[in-house]
C-alpha cells in the first residue's frame, strides 16, 4: 500500500523575471517500511522533493499525497499537525537546541502532543536506548561528538514513532565510522518499526544501505531501482 503518491509534480521558484524549475513532472510512490535514497548532484531536486513530502513546501503543479492528505490543500495548521504526528526529520546540521540537555532535546518533539509526563519519559528513554545514549541524558550538545549529536537527532525524530522519516544528507558532517553507526541504527529502526525512511544524499556510504535508489537529474527521475546491497556500485547515478 502506497503511503506517499507523487503525481506529475512540478516545483518552480521565482528567479528574477522568470522561474527556476526544481522539479519537473515527477511521478513516484513510496510504500510502508521502505528504505529509499534520493540521489543526484546538487541542484537535482532532492531536498525540494523531501520538503514537499514533509509538507514544508507545496507543489507548483501536480500533486503530492502523503498519508492520504494532499499537501497542496493543507492549511498551515494541518501541515504542522501532519509533521508533528507522522513525520520525523533528520538534517545534516543536527538542529539541536544548545541550552537543552539530550533528554530535553528529544522530549521537545513530544511537547505538542497530548501525552502526560510519565508517557513522555518512557518514550524519550526508549528512543535514547535505541541510539545508545541513555548515559548522556544530562549532557548538552556542546559536550557531545558529532556522531553523538546526530544520534540525538535520530532519537528526536523517532521518539514519536513516525510513519515517515525524511533524512537530508544525515552523514555529511560525520566520519566513516560514525556514518556507518548512524546508518546501522536507522536500518535497525526501519526493520523493527516499519518506518519509511527517505534519504536525500550523494554519499556512497549511504547508498550501500539503501533498498531502493531513485536517481534525480535536472529535477526529473532519471532512474528508479530496487536493489541488493551488492548492486550499488553498478547503479546509474
Amino acid at each position: 500500500m502506497a503511503i506517499i503518491e507523487i503525481n506529475n509534480l512540478v516545483k518552480k521558484f521565482p528567479v528574477g523575471k522568470g522561474f527556476f524549475t526544481a522539479l519537473n513532472d515527477v511521478n513516484l510512490t513510496f510504500g510502508e517500511g521502505e528504505f529509499t535514497g534520493l540521489v543526484g548532484p546538487s541542484g537535482s531536486g532532492k531536498t525540494t522533493l523531501l520538503n514537499i513530502i514533509g509538507s514544508l513546501d507545496t507543489p507548483s503543479e501536480g500533486s503530492a499525497v502523503v498519508l492520504e492528505k494532499s499537501i497542496a490543500e493543507l492549511t498551515h495548521k494541518q501541515s504542522a499537525k501532519l509533521r508533528n504526528q507522522h513525520i520525523g526529520f533528520i538534517f545534516q546540521t543536527y538542529n539541536l537546541l544548545p541550552v537543552y540537555t539530550v533528554y530535553e532535546n528529544v522530549e521537545f518533539a513530544l511537547l505538542l502532543q497530548n501525552m502526560n509526563g510519565t508517557e513522555r519519559k518512557k518514550a524519550v528513554m526508549q528512543a535514547l536506548e535505541w541510539v545508545g545514549l541513555t548515559d548522556k541524558i544530562k549532557s548538552k550538545p556542546n559536550m557531545l561528538s558529532g556522531g553523538e549529536c546526530q544520534r540525538v537527532a535520530i532519537a528526536r525524530s523517532m521518539v514519536k514513532k513516525p510513519q515517515i522519516v525524511l533524512a537530508d544528507e544525515p552523514t555529511a558532517n560525520l566520519d566513516s565510522k560514525n556514518s556507518h553507526h548512524i546508518l546501522q541504527t536507522m536500518e535497525k529502526l526501519n526493520e523493527e518499526l516499519k518506518t519509511t525512511f527517505i534519504f536525500a544524499t550523494h554519499d556512497e556510504k549511504v547508498m550501500k544501505y539503501m533498498k531502493r535508489i531513485i536517481s534525480l537529474k535536472d529535477g526529473q527521475v532519471d532512474n528508479d531501482v530496487q536493489i541488493n546491497h551488492s548492486e550499488t556500485s553498478n547503479l546509474k547515478l
